[in-house]
């Protein structure tokens, strides 16, 4: 009991903190798009990045996500092509299509990281995730902060924020026993 209350507090404390420092790169966690259209907990992830680059803290704004079977566009692609139509330059957007879940999202972007010589990202999701995410970006080689939204379906009432910090909790334990994965497609996030 001790440490999944002490876990949940530290997801609600994380949730809170906003590590907005500059970095190489502003990476967007993906969640679902519908025929290249971001869905609305996408689009918040990807305002708020924008707002990120546009206020000088990155060069550069990796989205990531892939797809599910018989989708047109991956996550990461329908990231990279909103951010463009609004004005982001279209060389300061990565898209790394690669990845089912948070975990091979952020190997994939660490191998990015390795391969073009850069080390420092602001994770952008939503508040509850960003402890896991940050976790697990900074064991895949990245030294990380996060940076989550503020805006959004998933930060509008208490009950959705519980159910999120208590979702987010059990996630995090299994990633700590495990170092891998949990499915997370069912919890809303789409």
């Amino acid at each position: 009991m001790i440490i999944m209350g002490g876990t949940a507090f530290r997801v609600w404390q994380t949730a809170r903190v906003d590590g907005d420092r500059p970095v190489d790169a502003v990476v967007v966690l993906g969640a679902a798009q519908y025929d290249g259209d971001p869905s609305p907990v996408f689009a918040a992830r990807l305002r708020h990045a924008r707002t990120l680059y546009q206020d000088g803290l990155a060069p550069r704004i990796v989205t990531v996500g892939g797809n599910r079977a018989g989708d047109e566009y991956t996550e990461a692609e329908a990231g990279r092509r909103y951010l463009v139509e609004r004005g982001v330059p279209r060389d300061a957007v990565v898209a790394v299509g690669e990845g089912g879940d948070t975990l091979a999202s952020l190997q994939a972007v660490a191998g990015l990281a390795r391969r073009d010589g850069w080390h420092t990202v602001l994770i952008v999701s939503d508040p509850w995730h960003s402890l896991r995410a940050r976790t697990m970006a900074e064991d895949s080689g990245l030294q990380a902060w996060t940076s989550p939204t503020r805006m959004g379906p998933v930060v509008q009432t208490r009950e959705t924020q519980a159910r999120y910090i208590v979702r987010e909790t059990g996630a995090l334990l299994y990633y700590r026993l495990t170092h891998s994965s949990i499915d997370t497609d069912t919890g809303g996030l789409r």
